[in-house]
């Protein structure tokens, strides 16, 4: 993170960093977090809908665990908001951590699906560098080996890898888990809900490119949506990977790649990867507090629960 800010803010002209803000049409601005509020309703949505087979959760529940998880992934490391997320649907369902896992691994699964599709039409409209191509067709590769696994999973009448209960042990753990795991993910594809939570999956990619090529518009940046869905599927695949926390660092220097693709003068393009960064995050922390203080969770709470919760389920793992 530290590297890709160094390179961002190298040789660009600090006295004209932010000099379009006085410009930016602040009503595109707040169309731009509406839409991106949306994304977020709709990832809620999508998680109620993978998550029937094991239990009913509203939408509005999903998405509260979903900005808590967000909230703390803005301050700590790694996405460790994705296991407190977890924490969250697992206590109110009372379900195995592992049936949650499955929905979410599924949720990663359609977001590729997505982003592989919006990839090869914006490549056939928008002329991009040859290493993009590439990365495109390595994602679509990746994606068809998955959608082999999950049909491979679906079709399958008994559970794969399911251990023998009467063994003990990490191997019986491990085996045990990767079954559970396998159950899950079978449920889900069974599930009448499947191809409803695949649409919903780009609806959910849709108001994310549209959020932030408003933001574009706004800042004077007037290039087509298609170029807007170029940056961001730069960005998308640039921050796969967690790193810092909310990104920081990542998300400016894979914003500024993308711009700089399509002409943008790199000072130019570095104020707008911080502007658009604030725009977007602002209205995250404040749901993301208000979803966190609801659920009843506080920072010191999480130090001493998740580690128990996460012993506990490495207990039950281990025990037969």
């Amino acid at each position: 993170a530290a590297a890709c800010l160094v390179w961002v803010f190298h040789d660009v002209r600090f006295g004209e960093l932010f000099r379009d803000i006085e410009s930016m049409n602040w009503w595109l601005v707040t169309l731009a977090v509406g839409f991106d509020i949306l994304s977020y309703l709709c990832q809620g949505w999508r998680w109620s809908l993978l998550l029937h087979p094991k239990g009913r959760l509203s939408a509005l529940r999903t998405t509260q665990a979903i900005y808590a998880g967000l909230f703390v992934n803005e301050i700590l490391p790694m996405r460790i908001g994705e296991v407190l997320r977890i924490y969250m649907v697992s206590r109110w369902l009372t379900v195995d951590f592992t049936t949650i896992v499955s929905s979410v691994l599924v949720e990663r699964f359609f977001d590729a699906i997505w982003l592989a599709l919006a990839a090869a039409v914006t490549i056939l409209l928008v002329p991009l560098p040859r290493y993009l191509v590439d990365a495109e067709e390595l994602l679509a590769v990746i994606v068809l080996a998955a959608l082999a696994l999950f049909v491979y999973l679906v079709m399958k009448k008994q559970p794969v890898l399911s251990g023998n209960g009467s063994r003990r042990g990490l191997r019986a753990g491990l085996l045990r888990i990767t079954g559970s795991l396998a159950s899950g993910i079978r449920d889900i594809g069974r599930s009448r809900y499947l191809y409803e939570s695949l649409g919903v999956s780009g609806l959910l990619l849709i108001f994310q490119v549209l959020a932030f090529w408003l933001v574009m518009w706004a800042y004077g940046l007037r290039f087509s949506f298609w170029q807007g869905a170029a940056v961001v599927l730069i960005l998308h695949l640039g921050t796969t990977i967690p790193s810092a926390p909310s990104n920081i660092g990542t998300y400016q220097f894979f914003t500024v790649v993308g711009l700089t693709q399509f002409g943008v003068e790199k000072t130019a393009a570095t104020g707008f990867s911080v502007v658009v960064f604030v725009i977007l995050t602002i209205p995250l922390w404040i749901i993301g507090i208000f979803a966190f203080e609801r659920a009843g969770l506080t920072l010191r709470q999480l130090r001493t629960d998740l580690p128990r919760w996460g012993k506990r389920r490495g207990e039950g793992v281990a025990s037969s």
